[in-house]
């Protein structure tokens, strides 16, 4: 029983380590469940961490599946882009304008958001105005370029205070950012575009504080509400030199700290300080105290960091928690310097005195001189429990034919015949007795003990006065442990408590910063998606901003979203507001949309308010048109409807709507009967190459998404309007003709009602299409790559063509690849970089070992997983079973420990397939367009071996 208590422990322990989940519940459940099952044998642990990564995986996605059905939800609306009803961009009764997302800009829309939340920033923004004489004088790029986009800025805070429409456009502004940045693809860093922003922001108020002199910024209303300033103090040459240095944005470290107090002792103070959560000290000559707080103090998670041995930047995924107010004046200001010392020399004296007691504490949690340790308790108890134990008269050798066990229970003891004092018992069912190891039997044996064996041990002989003086000894320790354990619990919580208290008391707790906003983001350093959730001072909620949904929230899913830890989303910048200046927040009022921005438009400049009245009159044309068109389109349906056929196969029957339905719904060459002639020779075209034969070298869906409808029966409806939509593309207006084409279709596309199409079908139709171009991409470029001799590349890249594949088949058999031909060369490139990675584990090279490594853990066993998971083919099974039996036979090879150990790490993963979450790297971005594919089709199959028997559908 001592073992296994050991084991379990010990591998609690290590599993918290290695996959860094703190919850204990979790573990210990995994943990139980296979206890129950087997011994803590090789097997086990394979099963324990499949089970260990299925409840946290689990309980991730559990935590995201409501974010990801929001996320999908707006991604269908905003697809849908002008295609929607007018009506549904409507603003809502209390509820703020959102902002349009316009191509990667998910990062603009949730510092804009935050920023105008700010009644005092909104408030600079919209009043921000220059005379002519300074207008004059701006001549450089730069600030023409600020002023340019002050105006853009103006127009749409202006747009977000009165505006009928649920969400505006903020293109003009996001197209000068972009220019800054040079790029209008990447999604820009929200720390990058935040500094990028204040300082235009600056620089343009600068020019209208104090035009005469540009260096003189006390004026600057930008500078007096974002940045503050710090002392820095070090010690030279026995005195402490200090100098005041100027921030806007404060930066915090993520790693090695567990909340927003301990990274700002972090980060302020460099010199030797004691954490409260931490046994780490740390040392430096250098120290810093805020010397005045702006009163929107902004705080930059770092949250990046780059690995140097994968060479790229990785999200740092540790929880950090962070409170709703925090006070600055608690260890953090110039003026509280000595008043902070003296807390920290009574924190590191608590804090000595807590390791002792833990220390203490230990020495009985974990008693013994030897390798496995036990509490000191339990030991005592089991000795008393033994020393109890009625002893036999019968000689081990004699076999009697039903000895009594009679026991002997101590007072406040439960009886020897109970399960869990008698010990424990293996899968089998065979009692334990806890002075045994758990015994290792064969398989397929009968491992009950014979029934004569008595089932506790006992003493061969023991006298009452030995049993007296014994018993009297072992009771009255234990309770002397019992309690002393108890008293140490106490003292560790009494200590631990102080600590906590440290800096509470109303003396510290005078300069109050309240949270405003949180800027969230999800995903890798690579790429991933932005969100706020912004406090709604008037109507004391959170509100999340998520570009054109703004949705009311809640603490605890922020919390759920912010602290980070479970998902991948986590807060990257804070921004806290200070208590004691209402004016900050002064304009914001608890009333419905309406009022809200009725008084809102009140407060816009003139120009401003006629620039938001005329787009409102022109919204509500656009509705006004919608509308008509809508009743002209229904009133047409109407008067053209035809109730009877003309000539029905048995004029005494009356015609049946079902078929006439079914026949609507079906693809023919022949194109709706009221198109134009441009419209029929189109339709006509792409249906007679949608019936060409399919070769190797050709695949007719890669010239048009109109040739994958026809080919997988797509309703007419959704075909129909693909072809609308194709010649009311405003780049194809090139002449008079093209222009008159573009406006007849986009009129046709307006009388289509909601109810005639379903445009989630209509959009899942081209995410399918464009998923079929991904998967073509990707089966291209690991052909090229393979024959370039790139394996581990072109792996990656078929691995996720066959993944991407499968979904498309399962929903029609003309929707995706064949899959044979991507099975073949991902069967290639895994047996030969496989041959690599085992050539390179036998080198001598350490960095050879390690490349090794990297292959079989980032491309060889996560293609294994998911080859098996999928209906696994026995040309598969044969490579797998291969790779399986290369590696085994190293077991019985001379290798170095070191070696050995590693081959011991990757190798169960080899064998079990089923004991982890599985996740692919991603491969870089592909060139899809259709004559790329096409051309690039031709010449790979023309090149490749098998070009004459493998079939491409």
């Amino acid at each position: 029983m001592f073992a296994c208590l050991f084991q379990s422990q010990m591998l609690l322990n290590q599993l918290r380590e290695i996959t860094g989940i703190q919850d204990l519940q979790v573990l210990q459940s995994a943990l139980n469940v296979c206890l129950v099952q087997q011994h803590l044998s090789m097997s086990v642990t394979i099963r324990l961490w499949s089970l260990l990564s299925y409840c946290f995986y689990s309980r991730a996605l559990e935590v995201s599946a409501e974010e990801n059905a929001a996320r999908m939800k707006r991604k269908r609306c905003e697809g849908s882009g002008e295609t929607c009803s007018p009506a549904d961009w409507i603003r809502q009764e209390d509820c703020p304008v959102g902002i349009r997302n316009v191509g990667n800009t998910c990062w603009f829309s949730a510092v804009i958001q935050s920023l105008f939340h700010l009644p005092v920033f909104r408030r600079l923004v919209l009043n921000y105005c220059l005379s002519e004489r300074v207008l004059e004088k701006c001549k450089s790029h730069s600030e023409k370029r600020n002023i340019a986009f002050m105006q853009e800025l103006r127009c749409l805070f202006a747009l977000m205070v009165g505006s009928n429409r649920r969400f505006v456009d903020p293109s003009a502004a996001v197209e000068l950012l972009r220019d800054a940045f040079r790029t209008s693809e990447a999604q820009q860093d929200v720390s990058e575009f935040t500094h990028k922003l204040l300082d235009w922001l600056e620089d343009a108020f600068q020019l209208a504080a104090n035009g005469n002199n540009p260096e003189d910024k006390q004026n600057n209303p930008m500078v007096q509400l974002f940045y503050g300033t710090f002392v820095a103090e070090r010690l030279h040459e026995g005195k402490i030199v200090s100098n005041i240095e100027q921030f806007g944005q404060y930066p915090l470290q993520v790693n090695g700290f567990n909340n927003l107090d301990e990274c700002l002792e972090g980060a302020m103070v460099e010199g030797e300080i004691e954490s409260l959560h931490s046994d780490q000290t740390m040392s430096s000559g250098q120290e810093r105290w805020f010397s005045k707080l702006p009163p929107v103090l902004t705080f930059e998670l770092s949250r990046f960091e780059f690995n140097q041995s994968l060479g790229r930047p990785e999200k740092i995924h540790k929880k950090l928690e962070f409170p709703q107010v925090i006070y600055m004046d608690s260890r953090y200001l110039h003026k509280n310097v000595d008043q902070t010392h003296g807390r920290r020399g009574d924190v590191k004296r608590l804090k000595d005195q807590l390791t002792v007691l833990q220390q203490k504490l230990e020495g009985y949690k974990n008693y013994g001189s030897g390798p496995t340790k036990y509490p000191l308790a339990d030991m005592l108890q089991y000795v008393l429990e033994f020393a109890t134990t009625k002893p036999t008269n019968v000689s081990p050798a004699s076999v009697p034919t039903n000895p009594p066990v009679h026991t002997e229970p101590s007072s406040g003891d439960s009886s020897q015949t109970e399960p869990d004092d008698a010990g424990s018992s293996d899968g089998s069912g065979c009692p334990q007795t806890a002075t045994q190891k758990t015994p290792i039997h064969k398989p397929f044996t009968q491992c009950r003990p014979p029934m004569e064996v008595p089932l506790q041990p006992a003493p061969h002989s023991v006298n009452e006065e030995e049993l007296y003086f014994v018993r009297s000894c072992l009771q009255r320790w234990r309770a002397e442990v019992e309690n002393t354990v108890n008293e140490l619990k106490a003292s560790i919580d009494k200590v631990s408590q102080a600590l906590e208290g440290m800096y509470s008391d109303n003396s510290l707790c005078q300069v109050s910063y309240r949270l405003h906003a949180v800027l969230v983001h999800e995903g890798q350093a690579s790429a991933g998606h932005y969100w706020a959730y912004i406090y709604d001072h008037a109507n004391k909620r959170w509100l999340k901003y998520n570009d054109v949904m703004v949705t009311e929230s809640t603490w605890e899913e922020l919390v759920r979203d912010s602290y980070g830890g479970m998902t991948n989303a986590s807060a990257y910048c804070l921004m806290y507001i200070s208590d004691k200046l209402p004016y900050l927040i002064a304009g914001t009022f608890p009333l419905c949309f309406s009022d809200y921005a009725l008084k809102g438009m009140d407060s816009l400049p003139s120009i401003l308010r006629r620039y938001v009245r005329e787009d409102n009159r022109w919204f509500q044309q656009e509705l006004r048109e919608w509308e008509e068109q809508f009743c002209q389109a229904q009133c047409e349906e109407v008067h053209t409807e035809k109730p009877i056929p003309e000539e029905p196969q048995n004029p005494e029957q009356e015609p049946n709507p079902e078929p006439a339905q079914e026949q609507t719904n079906e693809v023919s060459g022949e194109p709706p009967t009221d198109s134009t002639p441009a419209f029929h020779e189109e339709y006509s075209r792409l249906y007679e190459l949608s019936q060409e034969e399919t070769t190797p070298q050709q695949d007719p869906r890669l010239q048009h998404v109109l040739v994958y409808l026809f080919q997988n029966q797509a309703p007419n409806r959704v075909i129909e309007r693909t072809l609308l939509e194709q010649f009311g593309d405003r780049n194809l207006s090139f002449d008079d003709r093209a222009v008159s084409i573009m406006r007849e279709a986009r009129s046709k596309i307006r009388l289509i009602k909601p109810e005639d199409m379903d445009m989630d079908e209509y959009l899942q139709w081209h995410d399918d299409y464009s998923m079929f171009k991904t998967v073509f991409a990707y089966l291209l470029t690991g052909l090229e790559q393979y024959q370039n001799g790139k394996i581990r590349e072109a792996l990656n890249y078929l691995a996720h063509a066959h993944q991407d594949n499968s979904v498309l088949l399962r929903k029609g058999e003309r929707k995706g690849v064949d899959q044979s031909l991507i099975a073949l060369y991902r069967r290639k490139c895994l047996k030969e970089l496989n041959e690599n990675a085992a050539t390179l584990f036998k080198s001598p090279d350490a960095n050879d070992v390690a490349e090794a490594l990297t292959i079989m853990n980032e491309c060889i066993i996560p293609c294994m997983h998911l080859m098996v998971r999928d209906s696994v083919s026995q040309e598969d099974l044969d490579v797998i079973e291969l790779i399986r039996s290369c590696w085994c036979s190293y077991l019985g090879q001379d290798m170095d420990d070191s070696l050995q150990e590693k081959l011991s790490e990757f190798l169960p993963r080899v064998l079990d397939c089923s004991a982890e979450m599985v996740v692919l790297k991603e491969p870089p971005k592909v060139r899809k367009s259709p004559h790329d594919l096409c051309s690039r089709l031709t010449a790979v199959m023309e090149s490749i071996h098998l070009t004459s028997v493998v079939t491409v559908k």
